[in-house]
């Protein structure tokens, strides 16, 4: 097998990174320019802000591949890899902060319930063609992140807040079709919340239904509604992402990605895989 070792960085990791603050704030191009190999695949172990303001491109979260364009704004959670492409006119913020730096104000629960943060969900969101609030907002937190004031962290922690506070109010209108109502939307938020904790462990739509107090068909025909897939096809697509991941990031054998996935054994995965990619774990991860 040829070596698939992905990078995995932190934010020490970057130039002038201030990892002791759990926070780090830069410009695209900047960043761009002074960090080697920062458009090939890797991961990181901390949450991530793209905002593009000029140029384009692509930009590859997970194995999907989003196009760039002014207003583009990308978000990545813990774990996930990416890469992209971007034209040598790109330019625009990107923000990086550790889980502790948000939870030092702000609880835990609003954290996990930022729809771009899920692994089911568009890590994108393409602003409108009027959005000021964003550069502004980003400049304003460069400008703090390299100042000396003794509430810096603070004013940087509510900058952050604002920003994802304003980028989930455009998610959830780009995200919500016509005629989902409020309570409907809470209950596919709570199910993507469960699927998230249980997929390695649960994979029947019953028991998540069970858990959501409704019937198996209410949950399927919610997520028919709003995402387009029943919600078999949801768990399923999130196991198969975790596969992906750890069969790139990983040098476990795939016996034991299996077991870690809630497999009874490595056949029965590897049927699942191949299904759902049209080859085998080992044939993925070669290709990788």
């Amino acid at each position: 097998m040829k070596d698939s070792h992905i990078p995995v960085y932190c934010i020490d990791s970057y130039p002038d990174g201030q990892g002791q603050e759990e926070f780090y704030a830069q410009r695209l191009e900047t960043l761009i320019a002074r960090f080697a190999g920062i458009d090939k695949a890797h991961t990181h172990d901390f949450y991530m802000l793209l905002y593009v303001r000029q140029g384009t491109g692509t930009h590859t979260i997970d194995f999907v591949t989003y196009p760039v364009q002014p207003g583009s704004l990308f978000f990545l959670a813990p774990g996930q890899m990416h890469s992209w492409d971007l034209s040598a006119d790109c330019t625009g913020y990107l923000l990086f902060f550790e889980e502790a730096f948000y939870l030092h104000s702000y609880p835990a629960s609003r954290l996990r319930e930022y729809p771009f943060f899920k692994s089911l969900r568009a890590p994108l969101v393409q602003l409108p063609a009027q959005h000021p609030p964003f550069p502004s907002l980003l400049e304003q937190v460069l400008q703090e992140s390299e100042s000396y004031f003794d509430n810096r962290l603070q004013v940087l922690r509510a900058c952050l807040y604002v920003l994802l506070e304003l980028a989930a109010r455009y998610a959830q209108a780009d995200d919500t079709p016509g005629g989902a109502n409020p309570r409907q939307a809470q209950q596919l938020r709570a199910f993507e919340t469960l699927l998230e904790q249980h997929f390695r462990a649960e994979k029947t739509v019953q028991a998540y239904a069970q858990w959501l107090n409704i019937t198996p068909n209410h949950l399927n025909a919610l997520c028919r509604q709003q995402r387009g897939h029943t919600a078999s096809d949801l768990i399923q697509r999130r196991v198969q992402v975790e596969a992906q991941r750890l069969l790139v990031h990983s040098e476990q054998p795939v016996k034991q990605i299996a077991t870690d996935l809630g497999f009874r054994d490595a056949s029965y995965f590897g049927r699942f895989f191949r299904k759902r990619t049209g080859i085998t774990p080992e044939q993925f991860r070669d290709n990788r």
